[in-house]
Formats: structure tokens, sequence, C-alpha cells
């Protein structure tokens, strides 16, 4: 790498990540290649974000059309690209409405919102409580971080928001336990955990979950952020589980690599937010609307059929394999543990060409849903040396 780069990501950059001693400067697809020319193949695209990989002419065309047309009005106008996206979201899923916001993490920020607002008129004060599950991850805002369940990433920023409580994933009793002990505003939950280490929840869980938010007036969000926008082999993973949210979030990859980021608000709570209550200064933005309609209109039944079929034939390739312990995940986010300490598989797959990232003590696979074929079995072999603990 350029000493330059990193003198200066060290020199000017807040020192919140532990990069990876590569620097990207070019992609195209599948491939990423670092400033001396280094191939490598892409089994991360940008932590679920980039869906057809980098550079896609697709998506290049839509963004580089309305950049030059406008480039941002703010909400206080009306515009074609955001109406146009919320509409599709909304065929697509049954939602109502939308609101557009820049990531994840604002996209769960209002989630949370809405439902502190609904209880507050449909129950009256005191029902407040957000109930999430223990090893979840919904954001780094102050109310996201509260809502995550991780003690570890709370510890510096305490007090955190009052009035959030972790319960065990799968535990149906301790679930039932804390919504008849405490006036619940919502649960919020990932189908599958991925920063937690990419864990699926199982479904009479999940089920169980629908069950007692509609028992207790409480709205039912789930995060799709990460596994939303055909990651899992479906649109959004709560289909493949027979739910029927009350809120959907997403982000990452239905911008496929602009910020964006929407909440999606369905029957029960469509009406809630009102003017003022809420908003977004860059939400909606027409360039990123613009590309995730480019994304949007490309996950279609045969792109989701193929990542179903990838995704059956990386979990054949990995669960039996040498210097393999288990494989967990769903469609094309997949999580891997393994015998070998996962940074030095990690230090491997630089080694060797190909770039996988991290959750807990998993090596997490989220390659772009299109990846060949070709450049799938290449990459899953590499990965399969550096799980064995061999170099280039």
């Amino acid at each position: 790498m350029e000493m330059t780069s990193k003198f200066r990501h060290e020199a000017f950059l807040a020192d919140t990540y532990n990069r990876f001693p590569v620097q990207i400067v070019r992609g195209k697809g599948s491939l990423l290649y670092d400033e001396k020319g280094k191939e490598y193949i892409d089994f991360n695209s940008g932590i679920a974000v980039n869906t057809f990989g980098m550079c896609d002419d697709e998506w290049i065309a839509a963004v580089t059309a309305q950049m030059q047309k406008f480039q941002h009005t703010s909400n206080l106008f009306y515009n074609n690209p955001a109406a146009e996206l919320a509409e599709k979201l909304c065929m697509r899923t049954g939602a109502k409405r939308v609101f557009f916001s820049n990531s994840g993490a604002e996209a769960n920020e209002c989630a949370l919102k809405i439902a502190k607002k609904y209880a507050l008129y449909k129950k009256g004060e005191g029902n407040h409580t957000i109930i999430s599950m223990q090893s979840s991850f919904h954001g780094r805002t102050m109310a996201t971080l509260a809502a995550t369940g991780q003690e570890a990433l709370h510890d510096d920023f305490l007090p955190l928001p009052e009035r959030y409580i972790y319960v065990r994933p799968n535990d149906t009793m301790g679930l039932n336990k804390a919504m008849n002990e405490n006036g619940v505003a919502a649960v919020i939950v990932e189908i599958v955990q991925g920063e937690g280490g990419v864990k699926p929840l199982e479904q009479a869980y999940l089920k169980s979950i629908e069950s007692f938010c509609r028992q207790k007036s409480a709205v039912f969000i789930i995060d799709e952020v990460q596994t939303g926008n055909g990651r899992t082999g479906s649109l959004f993973a709560y289909e493949q589980y027979g739910l029927k949210p009350d809120v959907v979030t997403t982000a990452k990859g239905l911008g496929g690599g602009l910020p964006i980021g929407a909440t999606l608000l369905f029957n029960k709570v469509e009406d809630v937010l009102t003017p003022g209550s809420h908003g977004s200064t860059f939400g909606g933005n027409p360039l990123a609307c613009a590309g995730a309609l480019s994304i949007l209109n490309r996950i279609d039944d045969d792109l989701l059929a193929d990542v179903r079929k990838k995704s059956k034939y990386l979990i054949d390739k990995f669960k039996d394999a040498e210097g393999v312990n288990f494989v967990t995940g769903l469609g094309l986010m997949l999580g891997i543990d393994t015998k070998l300490p996962v940074a030095d598989i990690l230090d491997n797959c630089i080694s060797l060409g190909v770039l996988p990232i991290r959750a807990k003590e998993k090596i997490r696979i989220l390659p772009p849903l299109n990846i060949p074929f070709d450049l799938l079995e290449k990459g899953t072999d590499l990965l399969l040396k550096a799980i064995r603990g061999e170099r280039a």
C-alpha cells in the first residue's frame, strides 16, 4: 500500500477501524485491484452493499442520468426518484409507506421512534420498552446502540437511553416473561444476526415474537439492513419465514454503493409519522434513489433462484471441509466457524487474493449477488486453502 495513503488515514481520519493492509484503487464486477495491481475476488461486497459488484454499468448509468438532471432538492419539494422507489418497495412488500434516510442505523432509529409514538397514542404513557436480542446489532446512534444486545459496545457511551431489554435468541419463555413484565412498545429482531455471528433465528421463535406483538399491541420491527435486497435468497428474509411485520428496515444492498436507508411502514403504523415528527436532509436523495431503483428492478425471481443455488454450492463445499467446524447463515450471507483463528485465515486470504470479512469468530461471506460461478468456485477454493493455513 502507498505509504502516503496509509499515513493520511492514520494522521487525519478518526481511529475507529481496524483496516486490512489493502488499498483498493479500482474494481469491476466481482474483482478488485490494489495499488500494485494485485487482483482479489470480492467475497464481501463492501459489507453487503455492492449488490451487483463494483462499477455496475446499469447502476452507473442510472445515477449518471439523474446527476445530469438534479442531485438534491431537499424534502421541501417533490422528487420523482424517491416517489418511484417508495412505490416499488410498497408494491413488492405490501408496505403502505416508506421513510428514506441515509443508513441502516437511521432506518432503525426511525423505526424505534415510530414504535414509541405508536405506543404512546395507542396504549398511553409508560409503554415505551424496546425488546431486542442478545448478540444483536442495530446501529451506532445512541438509540440503536441501546437496542444492540452487545454490552461490550455500550461501555464507553453510558448512560444509554433507558428501557431497552435484551432476551436470549430462541428463548420463547424469556421473551414471554419480558413482554408481560414491561410496558412494551416494540420488539426489534434480525432474521439472521449479522454482526453477532451470522446466526439465523428459529422460525418458531420468530412466529412467537409476531404473536406476542399482536397480543400486546406492540410494534413488530424486522431489521433487514444486511439480510434484505436479495441477500438471503428472497427480496427480504422475513418472506421465507411467513412473517407479517409492522415495520421493516433496510439499507446496504438497496443503494448498490450510495448511502440510503429505508423504513417500510405496514398497515398498523402507516399513519404514525406526521409532518414535523421526523425528517432527514439527505433522505430520499435523488441520486441514491435512482441507483436503488436500478438495483431493485433487477432483483427478480431468476436472480433470487441463482442466489439460492450459489448458497447451496457454498454450504456443500464448506460444511465438511478440512479446517471447518460448521457453517451458518442464509443465502449469500454465510458464516464459517473454523479451527484456525479468524485473523490468521483473513491474513492468508489477502495473500491468496480473496477478500471475505469476519463476524465475531467466524469468516463471513457476502459476495455480490451476481458473482459469476467460475469466480465463486475460484474464490471458494482460495478460501478453503486459507482455512487450511495455506498462503500464496
